[in-house]
C-alpha cells in the first residue's frame, strides 16, 4: 500500500492563522519534511503535535527527495512544510514535488497563507493580472538578464527580498526600470506589519542607507504601454559588448542580444567585428 505527499501551508508570522486542517495534516503524517527542523518543531510544540522531523532543504533536497520518495512507496506519509507559507512556491520543496509526479506517488495539499497574495492583496496595485518574479539573483550576469526580461513587463510584479539586499535590488529596479508605483511589504500578519506605498525612487531614497528591518514583499506596478522602451541598435551593441566581456562568444553575443533588444543579429555581429575591444 502506498502512502502519499501532502503538502501542508504554515503561518508566514501568526499563528492563529494555522488552520485546524493543516493541524490535522501534521497529526495523521508518519513524518514530516522540514526546510529547519527547529523552526518547525517550535510549530509543532506549539499546537502539542508529535512527529519525527526529517530536514530537506535547498543543498540536500536532490538525495533527500529520493529518501523521503523511498518512504512514501513503502506505504508512510510525508507531511511537507516549508519555514513559512506555502512549500514548493520559491521553496525547495518544489523539486519533492516533482519528484512525486515522476514516480506517480500522490500528492494532495492544504492550503494556507502565502505572502505573495497576501502581500498583493493590500498592495492598493492592480491584481487582475500579477507575476510572481521570486528574489532576483545575486550574480550580476542572471540579474541582468532577469531585469531586461521585464523591462516591457505590463503586469504588477511581486519580488521577495530579505533586507540587507533590499537597498540594492531597489536601486537596480529603478535604474532598468524607471519610476513607477511600489508597495514595500514588511512583516507580513506579524506584531510591526507594514505596508509603504510609495515610488521606486522614494523608496531609494529612503532605504538606500540599509537601514532597512524584516522580511520584505515588493509589489511593482508594470510597465504603462507609453513607458515601455524600445531599444536602440546601440542598445544592442552595448548589451552585445557586455556579453563578450562576460565570455560569450561574438556569435552568441549578438544572438543574445538580438533577442533581448529585437534587432538584426546580423548587424550587431558585423559591429562587434568592426571594434570589438570597444567600451
Amino acid at each position: 500500500m502506498s502512502g502519499k505527499l501532502i503538502v501542508v501551508g504554515t503561518p508566514i508570522g501568526n499563528l492563529g492563522d494555522f488552520s485546524p486542517r493543516a493541524a490535522e495534516a501534521l497529526e495523521q503524517a508518519d513524518f514530516i519534511a522540514a526546510e529547519d527542523t527547529r523552526v518547525t518543531l517550535k510549530l509543532l510544540n506549539h499546537f502539542q503535535i508529535k512527529k519525527p522531523l526529517i530536514s530537506y532543504y535547498e543543498h540536500n533536497k536532490r538525495e533527500k527527495g529520493q529518501y523521503i520518495c523511498q518512504r512514501i512507496q513503502n506505504g508512510e506519509t510525508c507531511a511537507l512544510v516549508s519555514d513559512a507559507g506555502m512549500p514548493a512556491i520559491s521553496d525547495p520543496g518544489e523539486m519533492l514535488v516533482a519528484q512525486c509526479a515522476e514516480q506517480g506517488i500522490q500528492v494532495t495539499v492544504v492550503p494556507g497563507p502565502s505572502a505573495v497574495i497576501t502581500a498583493l492583496a493590500v498592495s492598493g496595485l492592480p491584481t487582475g493580472r500579477f507575476t510572481f518574479e521570486g528574489f532576483l539573483s545575486v550574480n550580476k550576469k542572471s540579474r541582468r538578464e532577469h531585469l531586461e526580461e521585464i523591462r516591457g513587463e505590463k503586469r504588477t510584479m511581486v519580488f521577495y527580498e530579505a533586507p540587507h539586499k533590499l537597498a540594492a535590488t531597489l536601486e537596480d529596479l529603478y535604474r532598468c526600470l524607471g519610476d513607477r508605483p511600489i508597495a514595500l511589504v514588511r512583516e507580513l500578519t506579524k506584531v510591526h506589519e507594514e505596508v509603504i506605498r510609495t515610488t521606486l525612487s522614494q523608496a531609494v531614497a529612503r532605504f538606500g542607507d540599509g537601514s532597512a528591518r524584516g522580511e520584505f514583499v515588493l509589489v511593482l506596478q508594470g510597465a504603462r504601454e507609453e513607458e515601455i522602451p524600445q531599444a536602440t541598435a546601440q542598445d544592442a551593441l552595448q548589451l552585445a559588448r557586455a556579453l563578450l566581456e562576460q565570455g560569450y562568444s561574438a556569435s552568441q553575443a549578438a544572438r543574445q542580444a538580438a533577442q533581448e533588444t529585437g534587432q538584426k543579429k546580423g548587424e550587431i555581429y558585423r559591429q562587434l567585428m568592426q571594434d570589438p575591444q570597444e567600451d
